[in-house]
């Protein structure tokens, strides 16, 4: 019996990840039509295209009394026939069809086209990633395509994976367009501001755009930043704004997320206030750390005066190649704390050869070689066709003898100046993004320039602090860090600071 049991939690567990399928509390699809209905929205149709058990369709029905048609569709036929009998009795005169499809597959123009306005699609469409299918071997998924056009390393390197939502959803806006019609659909906080910048980087008119957070983990039991992504239809003009709120119930604006240039603006009024702030980032540049994916052999703890590896092995190998190193805990910590950890550097630079170790540093190598099986094993396609144990995020820039460092995954801006230890330059690791810097000076100045109140207010004009990675070398390049300096009153004491910066052509 248990392991039977067993075996149903085990096919539950796997729907839940390849269907992303959280179904949506009745309490909440209440919530939802009851804001939509104060909002003055009195729908004609409602579509609900991935309908599931039916509580979206059975509290519009309770609370919109305009409804002359409903539509609802899933993939999951027990869902569907759970869903018939929640509205076997629907009001005269409205007329309500629910069956089975997949929305992969399905003719939502002969659908679409028909329901009378105004229309509400309404839902709840799977919160799970084109990737994660792909782990799962599912084909729930829409056809293979790199979805938002990234280039070369980008896609090899995962900004090509995508929410199977967000591209639901980008279909379900051509249903609204030009259309009394409104969307309104529970999603990622994440997903929700990537289909903004969809719809206004491609231009489509979008009367109001608006974000009502809710608690996932509550509703859903999912540890993730969440929301009901409401998008008005419109054929003439479009708004670039989107108003966030922080409920459904007594909803109250917290913010305002725009778009400018070609970019998500995550709070319009400290952009407006900071703008003249931004530029290329001047004579600085910021980098990334190193990127290995294999710390269990390239990574090294200090331990009673020996070195340890993440196998648990004690390793001894010379010194030419090894460098304290500080992740982006260390980094984010208040704490002045001395490495503990150190890395194998292996190159210079991306793509050097590192068949020079074995010359210079035969201990190393031979550490290198006894574990080459797990190197090989790394899944990143940036690693082949290049040289034994090659890494990435590498170059004259690591090896800088001071650093002014900040954490790409901790919620804070606080940046660090860090300087050598035991005569040997810090190295950083990928999820830490750094300016090299020649002097102790230069790294003070500057570190105590970012971590001014102006800096960090223009940086709120960009940072969305519910990202998996909220700071990013793009946003970090944004300032201009003379103009930052001219602002604070310490442009004399920056340009001194770092003289031979100066003679360098200018970044742009």
């Amino acid at each position: 019996m248990v392991a039977t049991v067993n075996r149903r939690v085990h096919r539950a567990d796997r729907r839940t990840q390849e269907f992303g399928d959280f179904q949506t509390p009745m309490e909440l699809a209440v919530d939802v039509c009851s804001m939509l209905a104060e909002r003055g929205i009195a729908p004609a149709s409602i579509l609900e295209p991935t309908c599931g058990v039916g509580n979206f369709v059975v509290a519009a029905l309770r609370t919109f009394e305009t409804i002359e048609k409903v539509v609802g569709i899933d993939i999951n036929s027990k869902y569907v026939e759970r869903a018939r009998l929640a509205v076997r009795d629907p009001r005269e005169g409205c007329d309500v069809d629910i069956h089975d499809g997949d929305f992969f597959s399905a003719d939502w123009d002969a659908l679409v086209t028909p329901l009378p306005a105004p229309l509400l699609v309404i839902g709840n469409p799977p919160w799970v990633t084109n990737s994660a299918l792909s782990s799962l071997g599912s084909s729930n998924s829409p056809v293979k395509s790199n979805h938002q056009n990234h280039r070369g390393i980008d896609a090899i390197t995962g900004r090509s994976n995508f929410d199977i939502s967000e591209w639901m959803l980008i279909k379900m806006l051509d249903w609204i367009k030009g259309r009394q019609a409104t969307l309104a659909m529970l999603c990622k906080t994440s997903v929700a501001r990537k289909v903004l910048r969809h719809v206004w980087k491609v231009g489509s008119g979008l009367a109001r755009a608006d974000i009502y957070r809710i608690d996932a983990q509550s509703h859903f039991g999912a540890g993730v930043d969440a929301c009901l992504l409401v998008l008005a239809g419109s054929d003439a003009g479009r708004s670039t704004q989107c108003q966030i709120y922080d409920s459904l119930t007594e909803p109250r604006r917290v913010g305002r997320i725009g778009y400018d240039g070609g970019r998500l603006i995550a709070d319009t009024e400290a952009y407006k206030a900071w703008r003249h702030l931004e530029g290329s980032g001047g004579w600085h540049r910021w980098r990334s750390g190193i990127k290995h994916d294999c710390a269990r052999v390239m990574e090294l703890r200090e331990d009673d005066d020996e070195y340890k590896n993440g196998l648990g092995e004690v390793v001894s190998i010379e010194g030419e190649y090894l460098y304290p190193m500080l992740k982006s805990s260390d980094v984010a910590s208040a704490l002045e704390s001395p490495p503990s950890r150190y890395v194998i550097v292996p190159q210079r630079f991306v793509g050097e050869d590192t068949g020079e170790i074995e010359r210079r540093a035969p201990k190393t190598w031979e550490y290198l070689e006894r574990h080459s099986d797990l190197m090989e094993r790394r899944a990143s396609s940036v690693y082949r066709n290049r040289p034994k144990y090659s890494i990435f995020g590498v170059g004259d820039y690591s090896f800088a003898t001071w650093k002014v460092a900040i954490s790409g995954f901790y919620k804070k801006l606080r940046f660090k100046a860090l300087g050598p230890w035991d005569d040997r330059p810090v190295m950083l690791d990928d999820t830490c993004y750094f300016i090299p810097c020649q002097t102790e000076v230069e790294a003070i100045c500057i570190s105590e320039m970012l971590n001014s109140t102006v800096a960090k207010e223009f940086f709120s004009a960009f940072v969305f602090w519910d990202a998996k990675r909220p700071i990013t070398i793009e946003m970090l390049q944004r300032i201009d860090l003379l103009m930052l300096a001219r602002e604070l009153g310490m442009e004399e004491a920056f340009i001194a600071s770092c003289p031979a910066v100066w003679r360098r052509p200018r970044l742009i």
